[in-house]
């Protein structure tokens, strides 16, 4: 029997699907989970990174945006808003909505490290979201205190720097494809 060939390295994905518009986000979290996942390149595997403390999870699935490769050498990170938990691996079609940008500190420099936000292109309960200024401001509030607390628990600082549009996200996603 012919060996079968592996399954794609998920960093090497096309970054949107051209025909519909849309990213192709790859999650590696899944929304209420405790257990941080990341791929592991070099393994070609999803693996586990940490536990969250009990009482803090993931409040949405978090993933990256392939081919591309962000300031802090990773590609480039996502949340999505969804109806349901994805599992880790999977490509998830989702509609940019906009960027929460931040910085943590690395030692003496800052590094950015922002998030881009976006809508699974299959769901009901975010079918409306266009941009962040659909959300409601305590939800985004949140969101942005899940950064800083999460960087908190590792001894890091993570500093806010707010939320930008769509037209600023897709300017850091053009960025973070040349520079993988």
């Amino acid at each position: 029997m012919p060996k079968k060939n592996s399954l794609a390295d998920p960093e090497q994905l096309k970054t949107f699907d051209k025909k519909n518009n849309l990213l192709q986000v790859i999650i590696e979290t899944p929304r209420l989970s405790r257990n941080k996942f990341a791929f592991d390149p070099e393994q070609q595997i999803f693996a586990l990174k940490k536990v969250l403390p009990a009482g803090m999870s993931f409040p949405y699935d978090f993933g990256f945006l392939p081919s591309t490769r962000a300031e802090d050498g990773d590609p480039i990170d996502v949340l999505v808003l969804m109806d349901e938990p994805a599992s880790p691996g999977v490509l998830v079609p989702s509609r940019l909505i906009g960027v929460i940008t931040g910085e943590q500190i690395d030692g003496d420099k800052p590094v950015r490290n922002d998030r881009l936000v976006a809508v699974a292109e299959a769901n009901r309960q975010y079918a409306n979201i266009k941009s962040l200024g659909d959300l409601p401001k305590q939800f985004l509030k949140e969101v942005q205190l899940l950064f800083v607390n999460y960087h908190n628990l590792e001894g890091k600082k993570y500093k806010l720097l707010g939320c930008k549009g769509i037209a600023a996200a897709q300017t850091l996603i053009k960025k973070a494809q040349k520079a993988a």
